[in-house]
């Protein structure tokens, strides 16, 4: 039996591993260099994806994306406070899954293939950030590509003890009421 004929093709091989990151040299020049019809050839993607970390079991799918420099996730104190209002919109952590954009730069499509989000919350992360063809108001519940977004402060700008941070806590609480329809 002859052991070519048992081979398969290289565009067969090249989809079986179409996942993988496969480098090719492309400074060869020569034919001596050149793949022999034997021989796998595949390109490897612009770019791979890495998985979005996030905190939280994404079972409502609910993503909150915020900026916080002094944690993987969240700071406990911020934690409690978006707690306490997921509580409030009768959701709990298993409801949402929680993005640290510090340290994963994201996008909207990158997000919405991975978490299939109904709702995106953005705490200090405007549009263009996450590479959305809009900005939008902070406050105002947009709809876009069957998702429900609303742009809010810096959550850490909510935790202090003052009038502003409780002006902001009132416009982040009335928005949610229209994100969730809560009466």
């Amino acid at each position: 039996m002859n052991s070519e004929n048992n081979l398969l093709p290289p565009f067969v091989i090249a989809s079986l591993y179409k996942n993988e990151l496969v480098l090719i040299d492309t400074q060869k020049k020569s034919n001596e260099d050149k793949p022999t019809k034997n021989e796998a050839v595949a390109t490897a993607p612009q770019q791979i994806q890495k998985p979005i970390n996030y905190l939280g079991d994404n079972q409502k799918k609910v993503t909150i994306l915020l900026q916080d420099t002094t944690a993987v996730h969240v700071a406990d104190e911020s934690l409690q406070f978006l707690t306490a209002i997921l509580a409030a919109c009768k959701l709990n952590m298993g409801d949402v899954a929680i993005v640290n954009t510090v340290h994963q730069p994201v996008q909207y499509t990158q997000i919405k293939t991975a978490l299939k989000p109904s709702t995106i919350i953005l705490f200090d992360i405007n549009a263009a950030a996450i590479a959305l063809p809009f900005e939008v108001p902070q406050y105002q519940v947009q709809q876009y590509d069957n998702c429900t977004l609303l742009f809010s402060a810096p959550l850490q700008s909510m935790l202090e003890k003052t009038d502003t941070a409780k002006l902001e806590k009132g416009k982040l609480w009335n928005a949610l009421k229209k994100t969730f329809n809560i009466q």
